[in-house]
């Protein structure tokens, strides 16, 4: 989100909540990408407002149902309608606002495992229909393999993405593992530290595939104690992980605060455990020369 459209959407989150006379004298921007976090006091009331085209449904109707199944997530506000809110041209949703008993991403192993593995449980609980993990890949090759969208990507950065999302995303699928609905992108700043016990946030990235593709975006100690995850499975998880949040960063529209940095970081990362996984006799073919 634009720094200029930030006064207006806090102020479509604030007017969302008087509706339900809630309070919201007292607005602060916790979180700032492709759409914001705000807390409203004091309703505590935690808002997120997104760009209309946004797809906040998603995870609204995932919450929804996940709502006395014990699974470890954030809730909806119980005083409001769980629904997309439309207002000023943003789209809001209203969620309870959870007091951080930790700090961000400072979460025991054991717990994470814990609470990843409940949610997966609960989710196996219910029905809905949400994408797979290939039409994540599908998405960031068209950012890849459109120098227009991607302009400042490199020859020789562009085509080891492209060979890796399409051959990594394609030896995780003739594996054959058992998939199911996934959060999508667990990693420790989706997962608070509450007084309720960890709790995860952010189910816009909902998708289909299996449990190691969601174990692939939590530290690695955590997945020693994920009770039955596949090593080497978990192994091209985290390497696809890594090209998928290589392959955003440099998309022309990307507003991830030091995104570009961090893109550069990842995919020296990424090189790295596909030397390793290379190493082991495990060879991606067409894969380009390294620089």
């Amino acid at each position: 989100m634009k720094d200029t459209e930030i006064p207006r959407a806090v102020a479509a989150a604030a007017d969302t909540a008087a509706e339900y006379g809630l309070g919201a004298d007292d607005a602060a921007v916790l979180h700032k990408s492709n759409r914001i976090a705000v807390r409203l006091r004091p309703s505590g009331i935690l808002a997120r407002v997104a760009p209309l085209a946004y797809r906040l449904d998603l995870e609204v109707e995932i919450a929804r149902r996940l709502a006395g199944t014990g699974s470890p997530v954030a809730g909806l506000d119980p005083r409001t309608e769980p629904r997309v809110h439309v207002r000023d041209g943003f789209a809001v949703t209203l969620w309870t606002y959870y007091e951080p008993t930790a700090a961000p991403g400072n979460h025991p192993p054991a717990a994470y495992a814990d609470a990843l593995a409940r949610l997966h449980a609960g989710l196996r609980r219910i029905n809905f229909t949400a994408p797979h993990f290939t039409d994540r890949v599908a998405d960031a090759l068209r950012v890849v393999e459109d120098p227009a969208v991607s302009p400042d990507l490199g020859a020789a950065e562009r085509a080891l993405l492209t060979d890796t999302l399409h051959g990594i995303s394609r030896a995780i699928l003739d594996r054959g593992t058992r998939q199911q609905l996934l959060h999508g992108e667990p990693h420790p700043d989706n997962l608070l530290a509450t007084a309720d016990g960890p709790l995860f946030i952010d189910l816009e990235t909902a998708c289909r595939g299996p449990v190691e593709f969601d174990l692939a975006h939590a530290p690695e100690d955590v997945a020693a104690h994920y009770p039955g995850a596949d090593s080497v499975l978990l192994a091209d998880c985290r390497i696809l992980s890594l090209a998928l949040a290589v392959s955003w960063r440099w998309d022309r529209d990307d507003q991830l605060p030091d995104g570009r940095r961090r893109g550069r970081q990842w995919l020296a990362q990424m090189q790295a455990d596909l030397d390793r996984r290379e190493a082991v006799g495990l060879v991606l073919s067409h894969r380009p020369a390294r620089r």
